[in-house]
């Protein structure tokens, strides 16, 4: 079992930042890919983000290429999202997930934290 806790989400002006960490616990952390997803009222769970354990790998939905980094600290057993210019559009809640591999599809991961709210006002 993996428990996954997402964190540092909130309100900002639209071309602020905010960056999102999700603490870990469980089984090995660093033997687990980790992804973030968003989901906005009345959408579907989208991709944002993900990094692969052997080598941290990192995939970008286009939507927040150059604008999101995700990264990983093996020895802090978290993983983060710096977002930064935030659009209007990017208002969602943030959930991160660990799976086997770093895939762009909810499916492929097995755990998932409660999510964090972003908020970006324009």
């Amino acid at each position: 079992q993996v428990q996954l806790v997402e964190s540092g989400g909130g309100l900002v002006q639209a071309g602020g930042s905010l960056r999102l960490s999700c603490a870990a616990s469980g089984r090995t952390f660093s033997r687990y890919a980790m992804g973030w997803f968003r989901q906005a009222p009345g959408k579907e769970r989208e991709f944002v983000a993900s990094i692969s354990w052997i080598g941290g790998t990192t995939v970008y939905a286009d939507s927040v290429k150059g604008r999101f980094t995700i990264s990983r600290d093996t020895a802090k057993n978290t993983v983060y999202l710096q977002m930064n210019s935030l659009k209007a559009e990017d208002t969602a809640v943030y959930y991160c997930a660990a799976g086997p591999v770093a895939g762009g599809r909810d499916v492929e991961y097995g755990y998932w934290g409660q999510g964090t709210q972003v908020t970006v006002s324009s």
